[in-house]
């Protein structure tokens, strides 16, 4: 069982606990040459072969405390994770969601990427205790935005905190990324759901590419189709002419139907039932 870390980075604060140590070491050091200069060298001897432990503990706990929980804060902040190797239960969900630049269009309201928010989290809070779920954003690349968790107020608060971005859409990347994350528990089940308007026209990965590594995968893929069926103004370049945002309900739909998924236009509390009776 190995750990990981979302925010890896973080760890290079605990660098800063040996130079605390070294610090401190320099201080009592100053300290006990103060001490002795004004105390007689025999009463000194004595007092500190007397019950020398609890007199080291008592002196030096509250660095200790202090020390302990600045390396505990520092590993809090960078985002532990443990794989949870031999999880047998349950269901890996994964959210592969939408923040590209045409997810901005208010033909839902507010917008595309608020509504796919609001979809994520109904389908959150249906989870159950022993499913584990996961988030990935993509636009123009594909990022973790939580990684596979037990714990559905985590995926939440990750969730509230994705942000609109201007970059175009890499639904393969996003999907592929998805699916990775997916099998990184060996669960008996598992599944990818994807919010998006459907249109890619960026990445690495095409949608089909990403379709073949998930039939690879034994993985089913259920598609969420944000947008109306006329496009939507989502601004005007510098000419003046109005930049539209579609919605590719046939690429959603495709990618549903060849991984053994089904495609939705909308998301409710039964939605994930319907799923979960479908999970191959």
């Amino acid at each position: 069982m190995g750990f990981s870390f979302a925010n890896s980075w973080v760890l290079l604060f605990l660098l800063i606990i040996p130079l605390l140590v070294y610090f401190y070491k320099l201080y009592w050091r100053k300290r006990k040459e103060a001490a002795l200069k004004f105390s007689a060298l025999s009463i000194v001897k004595s007092a500190t072969n007397k019950n020398r432990r609890g007199v080291w503990i008592r002196a030096h706990l509250p660095f200790l405390i202090f020390t302990i929980i600045i390396a505990l804060i520092v590993v809090g902040l960078a985002d532990p994770m443990i794989p949870l190797k031999t999880a047998k239960e349950g269901v890996n969900v994964v959210l592969a969601i939408d923040d590209s630049g045409s997810m901005q269009a208010t033909d839902y309201q507010p917008t595309r990427l608020e509504s796919a928010k609001d979809a994520a989290e109904i389908l959150i809070r249906s989870l159950k205790p022993k499913d584990n779920v996961g988030i990935v954003i993509f636009e123009s690349g594909a990022t973790t935005a939580c990684y596979l968790t037990p714990f559905k107020d985590k995926a939440i608060r990750k969730l509230k905190g994705i942000e609109q971005k201007t970059g175009r859409t890499a639904i393969g990347d996003g999907l592929s990324l998805a699916i990775d994350m997916a099998t990184s528990i060996p669960n008996k089940k598992k599944v990818v759901i994807l919010l998006s308007d459907g249109v890619n026209n960026a990445g690495v990965v095409s949608p089909q590419e990403a379709v073949q590594f998930a039939r690879a995968s034994k993985m089913q893929v259920y598609t969420v189709g944000l947008g109306s069926d006329q496009p939507a103004i989502i601004g005007y370049d510098l000419f003046g002419n109005p930049q539209y945002a579609e919605l590719d309900e046939e690429t959603l739909k495709t990618i549903a139907v060849e991984t053994g998924g089904k495609y939705y236009k909308s998301v409710d509390k039964r939605t994930l039932d319907e799923i979960y009776a479908n999970i191959g």
